[in-house]
């Protein structure tokens, strides 16, 4: 297992070891809390000597993502080497049904997963809800809110970037990885107590278990590669927020 060179994916270098610890758990064990048994990282003796200091051995992290989201025949003439992460990634949003525009970057397209995830969640709310959660997210006349309604509202969100931009990942990734792994992520601190949240866990985790079905079907290397790149899309916005993610608090 070797990484190759990512643009995409150099950002982990910089994150600190217990940030990358959801990541990590992802890739090395099931829903069950079991080992993988097509996981490669925990048998490297780099892995062996320096965990659970992640950020010592992130590059194998990395790898790790590579390879899951290769063929492995392909990967073997590679040299063990597996495709990069922007390709990882479109082959995720392939699966899902996710409309994206190839060119754009890897933030961008991560979005767009992010968007398609909440957008079929949303349709599945009822009136009440909606409105529920119209008001948790501080709109007023709420009354009537539509399906249509709070997807403008979270694209405009997502479109504007920065910390509300951020804040909506987690949110949003956390009650993905909820439903993909049975643990949402460790460093969205009290994101549970959030009315949003818990307005938005139940609806996202129908959308996802119906998804889970289909994947069971297409194969096992979409049950890693699906979560892996939910975490990294949250990794990568608390990045590029920089200390202002770190106080998140969700109250």
């Amino acid at each position: 297992m070797g990484y190759r060179s990512d643009s995409d994916l150099e950002f982990l270098g910089e994150m600190k070891s217990e940030e990358l610890d959801d990541l990590v758990y992802c890739l090395t064990h099931d829903k069950d809390g079991d080992v993988r048994w097509t996981e490669e990282l925990t048998q490297n003796s780099h892995y062996k000597t320096h965990y659970p200091d992640h950020h010592q051995y992130w590059k194998l992290v990395a790898a790790e993502i590579q390879c899951f989201g290769a063929n492995s025949f392909a990967t073997l003439f590679r040299g063990g080497e597996g495709v990069r992460y922007k390709e990882v990634l479109m082959d995720v949003c392939d699966k899902m049904n996710v409309n994206y525009n190839k060119r754009s970057s890897a933030e961008i397209i991560e979005g767009n997963l992010l968007m398609k995830i909440l957008t079929d969640a949303l349709e599945k709310m009822s009136p009440e809800e909606l409105n529920e959660l119209a008001k948790a997210t501080g709109i007023k006349n709420a009354g009537g809110i539509t399906p249509e309604t709070m997807v403008g509202v979270f694209q405009a969100v997502f479109r504007a970037g920065g910390f509300k931009s951020y804040q909506l990942t987690l949110i949003i990734v956390n009650a993905v990885l909820k439903a993909l792994i049975g643990r949402g992520l460790s460093f969205a601190g009290n994101a549970a107590l959030t009315r949003t949240m818990a307005l938005l866990t139940g609806p996202i985790g129908w959308v996802i278990t119906g998804l889970w079905t289909a994947v069971d079907i297409a194969g096992a290397a979409y049950r890693v590669t699906i979560p892996a790149v939910i975490q990294v899309a949250a990794l990568r916005q608390k990045h590029l927020n920089g200390k202002q993610s770190e106080k998140v608090s969700f109250s």
